[in-house]
């Protein structure tokens, strides 16, 4: 089986130990000796989920939307991110070199093509800007990959 991920970057902390919680029930679904989690592995729910998939088990595949990525990323997550992507079992390119809203978003494209579900943490919320969250499930729903959506109820961003 292969999963994706998509979800909102920057949560509270006690937002971010639900989430974590639900990401490890949401593997147990699976056998994890069968399991992919293909992610874009950028901080929150991305590296939490690929990390989960590692500790269960399973592989991951990682989604690199630029060239420049890693470098628009927190420079406190350049380890986490550094660390999977050498675990990665294969290395999806965009081909594209500017870490921007349209390579994110052809990224999450990307992954989406790649997965036979996607997990979404997602507030059910409109996108903040162009490849966000409510974008990447929207164009899952159009191709018809399924999307199961994790959020705890009355948590916030």
């Amino acid at each position: 089986m292969r999963i994706g991920i998509t979800g909102h970057r920057g949560l509270p902390g006690p937002v971010e130990q639900q989430i974590r919680t639900m990401l490890a029930a949401r593997i147990k679904a699976f056998d994890a000796r069968d399991l992919v989690g293909i992610s874009c592995i950028a901080d929150g729910p991305d590296t939490w989920w690929a990390e989960s998939v590692l500790d269960a088990g399973g592989r991951i595949e990682v989604v690199v939307p630029a060239e420049n990525y890693r470098d628009d990323l927190p420079a406190w997550h350049h380890p986490a991110y550094d660390k999977l992507l050498q675990r990665a079992s294969d290395i999806h390119l965009t081909g594209l070199r500017k870490s921007t809203s349209e390579a994110h978003q052809a990224g999450s494209e990307i992954l989406v093509g790649l997965s036979d579900e996607l997990t979404a943490v997602w507030d059910g919320l409109p996108a903040r800007g162009y490849g966000g969250t409510a974008d990447v499930v929207s164009y899952a729903q159009r191709v018809g990959v399924p999307v199961t959506v994790l959020w705890p109820n009355g948590a916030t961003r």
